[in-house]
């Protein structure tokens, strides 16, 4: 496995009712596939499209792990952990 750096990311939709975690190693080009309907599935089902929150994490395993004790939170805790860095849920792809 690589060091290659990772990024555990949150995104949201329009009204930020639906909340999906992810990880990658390109977030501004993943964002953008989820942005475009690119990705099949849950994102693009709910159109879930705007970036809230970020990390960034020394390799993809540690990245990895991040996303699963993220995913295995609550909704309450996600938002705590969104409104932390951006308590006006913007729309962080542009800042990237």
């Amino acid at each position: 496995m690589t060091n290659k750096a990772g990024y555990i990311y949150l995104i949201t939709n329009k009204h930020n009712t639906v909340i999906y975690t992810g990880v990658t190693s390109n977030l501004q080009k993943r964002v953008y596939e989820h942005r475009e309907g690119l990705v099949d599935g849950f994102t693009k089902k709910y159109n879930v499209k705007k970036l809230v929150y970020y990390e960034l994490a020394d390799n993809m395993e540690s990245a990895i792990a991040r996303e699963k004790q993220i995913k295995a939170g609550s909704r309450k805790k996600k938002i705590k952990l969104i409104t932390s860095m951006n308590p006006s849920f913007k729309d962080l792809y542009f800042e990237l």
